[in-house]
């Protein structure tokens, strides 16, 4: 579903960018976040050379590309793996790479100044709002790389080649601007050899979840954890339950800023349900102080049965997880049977956000890196070492998989195309923090389910009554 701009775009675009900072720090502080956004037009001055069979793109041989990558938890190693690619085709271009931790605080004074960088992996906890950058005029188009050649897939163009909603989730007002490399699956991680030691089933219900937490919770260990210190990790299974019992009209009403979307009937049993995990003391002591490491090492030390996370989780706990653990990722449980999705669907979407601005020196290089990074060898290096399903579709064929990453294959699998996505993360931070804070405040009995979908509500139209706001639709 493509994006299309409802309102007025932001009036000043200095004024924007020296915000996109801080407004970003309100977004998710992992790349679990869904970042996406759109565009304007690219900057064509630099291109310079005629498009042909072996340069669909337009690349001038012998200009400067500037690379800038989060080197996050995937490092920057796959990144550098398609420079090399880019330097052998066109050897007389000097290649400039830079792997930094806090992409936002460093490039935003070059957006600004308007000499940025001509890719951008715009990831991490201090990256810029796509949102802002977006409503600015800062993000170049991509619609001529999607329908250039596929690197190593004849016959097809790159937009064949993704996977389900990855084009939709770098769209904004109808363009595509950015192109996100991972493929993230939000669900329940547990421990397959710990569960098959102590005799507990995978529960397809959540009826069938209170009954396993209550078993759980007699032999000594929590039922649950999770990340506290920033509780949009609980949003994500809270949302997913929410999502299968209404289906996506009721995605569609809270990204749409609809009146009375968080009031929507999935959205209060799916508070109601979470609710219960405190007020019944399934959740670890103490989780509400804990980072997302300590709360993962602590579910690898097999102190709490459960918990919820995106498919980085493997990556992540690389060197924490003990061996024979075999974590696994299982789908959130369904509500009820008159739920509208099948337990089997997932909320899905593509991050590790790649985008090539407006004003980049050679946007045409940058487009064409990014048809490197983007093929399938590529991508099936990168789910080799990194243990995490690309947004290249095939990549892992053939391969033999870890534990993690086989269960998050299989899931995407099996949901076919009930996968889904909330975009109000992406499209609005302001709105995504106010609920973040309100399921912190419902996990921890400080508000019930009817408190949490009037406040959040409450956020959700005073966003809508912003003129100042670029609203979007789906």
């Amino acid at each position: 579903m493509n994006s299309t701009t409802q309102a007025r775009p932001y009036p000043n675009r200095r004024t924007l960018l020296k915000t996109a900072v801080s407004a970003s720090i309100a977004a998710p502080l992992l790349g679990a976040c869904v970042t996406s956004g759109g565009s304007d037009d690219s900057g064509a001055a630099a291109e310079g050379a005629p498009k042909t069979a072996d340069n669909p793109l337009g690349v001038k041989a012998d200009a400067p590309l500037e690379v800038v990558v989060f080197k996050g938890g995937y490092g920057d190693e796959y990144a550098t793996r398609a420079e090399a690619q880019y330097a052998q085709k066109y050897p007389q271009a000097k290649i400039d790479h830079k792997g930094l931790q806090k992409v936002g605080e460093a490039m935003q004074p070059r957006f600004v100044a308007g000499n940025p960088p001509d890719v951008v992996d715009n990831t991490g906890a201090g990256r810029l709002d796509i949102a802002t950058l977006v409503a600015a005029g800062q993000t170049g188009d991509l619609s001529d790389l999607l329908d250039a050649p596929a690197l190593d897939q004849p016959g097809k163009k790159v937009r064949d080649t993704l996977l389900p909603g990855v084009v939709d989730d770098g769209t904004f007002g109808g363009k595509p601007v950015a192109l996100n490399f991972t493929y993230t699956v939000w669900g329940l991680w547990y421990s397959k050899s710990f569960f098959a030691e102590r005799g507990w089933q995978y529960p397809k219900t959540w009826a069938e979840m209170l009954t396993l937490c209550a078993t759980i919770k007699k032999s000594g260990v929590a039922p649950w954890t999770y990340q506290g210190k920033y509780p949009e990790y609980l949003n994500d299974p809270l949302l997913s339950m929410a999502a299968k019992a209404g289906g996506l009209d009721l995605i569609k009403a809270v990204d749409n800023l609809e009146p009375g979307a968080w009031k929507q009937p999935g959205l209060v049993q799916a508070a109601t349900a979470f609710a219960e995990l405190a007020g019944k003391g399934y959740l670890l002591a103490g989780s509400e102080a804990l980072s997302h490491t300590e709360a993962q090492a602590a579910w690898c030390q097999r102190k709490a049965a459960f918990i919820p996370c995106g498919s980085w989780l493997e990556s992540e706990q690389k060197g924490v997880a003990p061996a024979g653990f075999d974590m696994v990722l299982g789908t959130v449980p369904a509500g009820g049977p008159s739920d509208r999705l099948p337990v089997t669907a997932v909320q899905a979407a593509s991050s590790e956000s790649f985008l090539v601005p407006t004003k980049a020196t050679n946007p045409a290089g940058g487009r064409e890196y990014l048809r490197i990074l983007f093929s399938k060898a590529s991508a099936t290096a990168f789910a080799q070492a990194n243990s995490t399903l690309p947004a290249v579709a095939g990549a892992t064929d053939g391969l033999t998989l870890s534990s993690g990453l086989g269960s998050v294959r299989d899931a995407v699998t099996a949901a076919g195309a009930d996968t889904f996505t909330y975009r109000f993360r992406t499209w609005y931070a302001p709105l995504a923090k106010a609920v973040d804070d309100a399921t912190g405040e419902l996990a921890n009995k400080r508000i019930s389910p009817a408190d949490w979908s009037t406040r959040i509500q409450k956020a959700a139209d005073a966003l809508a009554k912003d003129t100042s706001v670029q609203k979007y639709t789906r």
